[in-house]
């Protein structure tokens, strides 16, 4: 069984992308099949399931943004986000707070390395995501997000920003000849791009979420830069997906899910591209798990960031509030705005009477809640 891609059950478990071709300098190159191959890519029931649990999904966390009172602060704390743990999997140990904290309070010449890393991906996703008003996602895009991401930035070796490589590239190793993976020799990397673009904006039956799994691949496959193929990759997974109407207003993110095993993430793409038993059906399960795992993360980061800044519209200012005082507050706004000592162990449990006795007193010095009465009766109001 299968849908709308013409391809067999029989089929899916032979979802080969490319083989290995000799070369004249002596090592062997992957070299793509076309793309997408005649009979489609094949869509298994569970990987349909998997599609649609995460289309789900992107519906919950559409109607939660909508109630967004400050969405442009909402969209720039998770496209942060999102650089942060995309920088991350590729070496930068940046966090988020840094990125955010530096955007604000250092000139560009004077930020950290890892910092600098995450701003370039911010604004490279950024004008990606202006720039499609007005472009289609194209090669001409992505040399320019490439440019973007790489002009100023940390690389391994010569990144030439916005430019396709001009000679042999490999992953591992010190030579193509015991590299772990060489990717299509310039000739073949030109002709796979040119593919690549086509299926873009081709119209045909692939589930969104899927093709833009398949874009994923095949562009980290491709390599088609001399460095920042994983963060260029990504960025047009991204793009890809906002295009096809799944932005849920800019707050997807998946990149938290590669980063929790950055071998898992390579591991995939890798299979994908197996010279004996590559799978691409392998990769998409595990880019279709990552999009359900990060929308239900990205749903929970958004209800919290709401909860924030109310507090910070009701203080004028931004406080830090642990896990436990976030449960706390938020029995106190679904019960009529007040709990008692007592409750808190019902909302916190095995947690000491002095821990809550200390995170009640904070959420009062600071304002949040303010404490009636003085008897065991006593309770604790939400301030207005």
């Amino acid at each position: 069984m299968t849908y709308n891609v013409g391809i067999t059950m029989n089929d899916i478990n032979q979802s080969k992308i490319g083989r290995y071709i000799q070369q004249k300098e002596g090592y062997k190159a992957f070299t793509p099949f076309d793309f997408p191959p005649k009979g489609g890519f094949g869509i298994s029931p569970k990987l349909y399931k998997k599609h649609e649990e995460a289309i789900r999904l992107v519906g919950k966390l559409d109607g939660i943004t909508r109630l967004l009172p400050d969405k442009d602060f909402f969209l720039l704390m998770f496209i942060r986000k999102d650089a942060t743990y995309s920088s991350q999997i590729e070496g930068t140990k940046a966090t988020l707070q840094d990125a955010v904290a530096e955007s604000v309070t250092e000139e560009k010449s004077r930020l950290q390395p890892d910092v600098d890393d995450i701003v370039h991906y911010v604004e490279a996703v950024n004008y990606g995501i202006e720039r499609t008003k007005t472009l289609p996602i194209s090669l001409r895009l992505i040399r320019e997000i490439h440019e973007r991401l790489m002009t100023g930035a940390r690389s391994t070796q010569h990144s030439y920003p916005g430019e396709f490589r001009r000679s042999q590239n490999w992953i591992g190793g010190k030579s193509p000849s015991d590299a772990s993976f060489v990717p299509p020799a310039p000739h073949d990397m030109n002709s796979a791009l040119g593919e690549l673009e086509k299926f873009i904006h081709a119209e045909d039956d692939y589930p969104s979420l899927v093709k833009a799994g398949l874009i994923h691949a095949q562009f980290e496959t491709i390599h088609p830069f001399t460095d920042g193929n994983g963060r260029s990759a990504r960025a047009m997974a991204m793009l890809v997906l906002f295009q096809e109407g799944y932005d849920v207003k800019q707050f997807f993110s998946i990149e938290q899910y590669y980063d929790q095993s950055p071998r898992d993430y390579y591991d995939a793409l890798q299979k994908a591209g197996a010279e004996k038993d590559g799978d691409i059906s392998l990769w998409l399960e595990y880019f279709t798990d990552g999009l359900a795992v990060e929308l239900s993360r990205v749903k929970e980061r958004v209800m919290q960031l709401s909860r924030d800044l109310k507090l910070k519209g009701k203080l004028g200012r931004q406080i830090p509030i642990t896990e436990r005082q976030i449960k706390i507050l938020e029995y106190m706004e679904v019960n009529n705005g007040f709990l008692t000592t007592k409750d808190t162990f019902k909302v916190i449990p095995m947690t000491s009477r002095d821990t809550i006795i200390r995170d009640l007193r904070y959420l009062i010095d600071k304002g949040v809640v303010r404490k009636v009465g003085r008897t065991k009766a006593s309770r604790y109001v939400l301030v207005e």
